[in-house]
């Protein structure tokens, strides 16, 4: 359902555009950016960047917090950005072993460079902007993890009873622990108008996006420092920043920044300098240095080829990916399921309940009219139609758990860091017949799927239905109880079934 709102929104944004105009121009801002690999320098430092806290810097990205308890960082531009009108997109990993993790990270865009402080690594009672990936759930409400942006103007302090329920200008609910691919978070902020897509982590397609939230009239300080912060609490994850890439959008015909001939000739010559310094210090350690020499034609075996652990872990994922469009186009037609029912309802109600009652009319001269019969819906049609929905409801369950022992193996897989190449040959051996058992799983939910999916919908006036008794047609006071019956259980089963999950999360 929310690809569909994020693709009618893409829509209505393009036919806006069209109307309005062209799409704004953007311009890369390197001095507010970074990005992997060979991020750090020799003295541990990032270029226009700077970090503090418990936050550690690598070749690949920045881990903000490791997975311990009671920890906090942060990395913050050194210089602020001056735009009235930008993007950024930050592609973010959280990793832990529980089930629940906490804090969450926050990405900042405020007035001044945060602090260490209480607000997912930072200060409290911010001036500008903050994006918030919660992942622990304070209140209680089965909410968790949770996504959300909230616009502070210096005064306000964050409801962490609540999440700060009460304090967003919107949010959406999404899981980004734990996923096979980093999540990226894209916050555009352009003529007042806020708009945030995220990218679940399911897959790597650069413009696989969701609309999480989207707000007007928000007004942000033309001046601000941007930064990423985290922290952990009882719980703990590993909070790592891939990349955090910064634009600034420009309205369509707008002259930008360009450089004279003389600076475009300085930046040549010193562009050629470098290149040739760099191609001297390559041949001088090729040759104090023979034997280190890199040959592109000897190259590991596991750089290579793809591991076979590697490989059927990504078929995992890719048939999850399928099972999960399946189950969507399966909720679609119990949706339009639901709505016929609503309409045989519809019907049944504004009918006699004597079954089929002849409705002679007479014209003006005396004669007859041929009768009018008016039918209304059998006592077996509706048991039918019952008893397919309960086999629905059924299939669905054992669908649901099955996909749930799928995730919890392919969970334990991925927890175990590659143990099918580094254990003994027990544990390779059972990780093969566990491989091989989620493979059969897969392939039995993909049947039973396409067969739920492809199953014909018994026609409600088959032509092969015996006719029914005299006086056994259903009266709508005893459809409605069959219904009513229907929605208690159901609303039962969900009770129970929230109640099992509280108690689960109290057990971790």
């Amino acid at each position: 359902m929310s690809a569909t709102k994020a693709f009618t929104f893409a829509i209505s944004v393009l036919c806006l555009y069209s109307v309005f105009g062209q799409l704004p121009k953007a311009r890369f801002e390197y001095k507010y950016s970074f990005k992997g690999p060979h991020l750090v320098q020799r003295d541990n430092s990032i270029p226009f960047w700077e970090y503090s806290g418990d936050a550690l810097a690598g070749e690949d990205g920045v881990r903000v917090t490791p997975s311990l308890r009671s920890k906090k960082g942060a990395v913050w531009s050194k210089n602020p950005l001056q735009a009235p009108n930008w993007q950024i997109e930050v592609a973010v990993r959280v990793t832990g072993r529980g089930r629940i993790g906490a804090d969450g990270m926050a990405i900042w865009f405020t007035e001044q460079k945060g602090t260490e402080g209480n607000v997912f690594g930072s200060n409290d009672q911010w001036k500008g902007l903050g994006v918030f990936l919660d992942s622990f759930d304070n209140d209680n409400q089965h909410n968790n993890p949770y996504i959300m942006a909230i616009v502070n103007d210096g005064s306000m302090s964050f409801d962490h009873n609540s999440d700060g329920s009460s304090q967003q200008i919107g949010g959406c609910l999404r899981d980004f622990r734990n996923k096979p691919f980093p999540v990226r978070v894209r916050i555009e902020y352009y003529k007042q108008a806020l708009t945030v897509m995220v990218n679940n982590g399911l897959s790597n397609k650069p413009d696989d996006f969701e609309l999480c939230l989207r707000a007007v009239n928000v007004v942000l300080p033309n001046t601000a420092f941007l930064g990423v912060s985290a922290a952990t609490g009882g719980l703990a994850d590993d909070h790592d920043v891939i990349y955090f890439l910064t634009h600034t959008l420009h309205e369509p015909g707008a002259e930008t920044a360009k450089v004279s001939e003389a600076e475009r000739q300085k930046f040549e010559e010193e562009f050629n300098q470098y290149y040739k310094d760099l191609e001297r210090a390559k041949e001088d350690y090729q040759k104090e240095n023979p034997d280190k020499a890199f040959d592109p034609y000897n190259i590991p075996d596991d750089k290579l080829y793809e591991s076979e652990s590697n490989r059927e872990m990504r078929q995992i994922f890719d048939g999850q990916m399928g099972i999960q469009n399946t189950v969507r186009e399966v909720s679609r037609k119990l949706d339009e399921l639901l709505g016929r029912q609503e309409l045989v309802l519809a019907k049944v109600s504004s009918l006699p309940s004597s079954g089929q009652v002849p409705q002679v009319q007479q014209q003006a001269g005396g004669q007859q009219q041929q009768p009018v019969y008016s039918d209304t819906i059998k006592r077996h049609e509706v048991d039918r139609v019952l008893n397919n929905q309960n086999d629905l409801l059924q299939q669905i369950r054992d669908l649901r758990t099955v996909v749930n022992d799928v995730q919890a193996r392919a969970m334990t897989i991925q927890q175990s860091g590659g143990g099918v190449q580094q254990g003994g040959g027990g544990a390779n051996v059972n990780n093969q017949m566990a491989m091989h058992e989620i493979k059969d799983r897969l392939n039995s939910v993909s049947n039973d799927v396409s067969v739920l999916v492809n199953r014909p919908q018994p026609a409600m006036n088959a032509a092969g239905c015996p006719p029914p008794p005299s006086g056994s047609c259903l009266t709508p006071v005893v459809f409605f109880v069959a219904v009513g019956l229907q929605l208690v259980i159901m609303i039962g089963y969900m009770v129970y079934r929230q109640n099992k999950e509280a108690t689960a999360k109290k057990f971790y």
